[in-house]
């Protein structure tokens, strides 16, 4: 069996580990996928600068499909080479039908760089700290002038697969809406964008076809890429719709069970 030309894996929960943090075996997994022809691409809900923290640990600065697609960043120049924005119109849309559907969600939008908050959005990151400016209401969010990669909403009450379905059924395809996990937050992006219909363009950039691609994921927003990869793996401690969907299994991202996978594909 001819060996995957391209690994594309999330980060957290997959990649990573509980600590957040890219293992020593791993780590040597990576770099014996890359010293068999391989390319390595992040796939991740994570902004730019999300990666920016973990690339010093993975060997080399990867292109990685970031903002769950809507974002295709150049690590190694720092740059984002393309992006797939949500009309501010559009957002503020949503964001309305949201409200209603889920009262007391509070909202912020990730430009590429930097994240924006209304007051209701309470959700703080130590680590975005520098990179947030809140704002004096929800309108200002839409005009900004900011573009907007991914809107998040977050509510402290709710669980983020309880939100999920509510949204969706409120928002009616006007907008692609996941979850990376944890308690009450939602991610919005522009209608068909996704981490896998990124990925693709990137493949097919390349003259890769999904056959060419191992995928590795843990979250509801990893399904699409875990469906177009030719050899998709769901964690062992993914989601139970990823554990319900993927054929594949590894073994958790606190066993390295990306490295488990890859030394197999990749060892002479």
């Amino acid at each position: 069996m001819t060996s995957p030309r391209l690994v594309a894996t999330d980060l957290d929960g997959t990649l990573l580990d509980s600590t957040g943090s890219i293992t020593p075996r791993t780590r040597r997994a990576l770099d014996l996928a890359r010293a068999a022809g391989a390319e390595i691409v992040f796939v991740t809900a994570r902004p730019p600068r999300g990666v920016d923290r973990i690339t010093p640990q993975s060997g080399e600065d990867e292109i990685a499909v970031c903002s769950n697609g809507a974002v295709v960043y150049d690590a190694a120049a720092r740059e984002i080479v393309t992006s797939y924005t949500l009309d501010p119109a559009v957002a503020a849309k949503v964001a309305t039908l949201l409200s209603e559907a889920l009262p007391g969600v509070g909202f912020a939008v990730e430009t590429g760089w930097n994240v924006l908050a209304e007051p209701a959005y309470d959700r703080i990151l130590l680590f975005d700290q520098e990179y947030r400016r809140d704002l004096p209401d929800l309108d200002s969010l839409w005009d900004s002038g900011e573009p907007i990669v991914k809107l998040m909403a977050w509510s402290r009450g709710h669980s983020a697969d309880d939100m999920l379905a509510v949204a969706r059924a409120a928002v009616d395809g006007q907008a692609e809406i996941t979850h990376s996990g944890g308690t009450g937050l939602l991610e919005i992006s522009a209608a068909g964008v996704t981490k896998a219909g990124t990925l693709a363009r990137l493949c097919a950039e390349r003259g890769l076809t999904p056959q060419d691609v191992v995928a590795f994921g843990d979250m509801p927003n990893d399904l699409a890429v875990l469906a177009y990869a030719g050899l998709p793996y769901g964690m062992a401690n993914a989601h139970p719709l990823v554990l319900e969907s993927v054929p594949n299994r590894t073994l958790s991202n606190d066993e390295d069970g990306v490295a488990v996978v890859l030394e197999r594909l990749y060892s002479s």
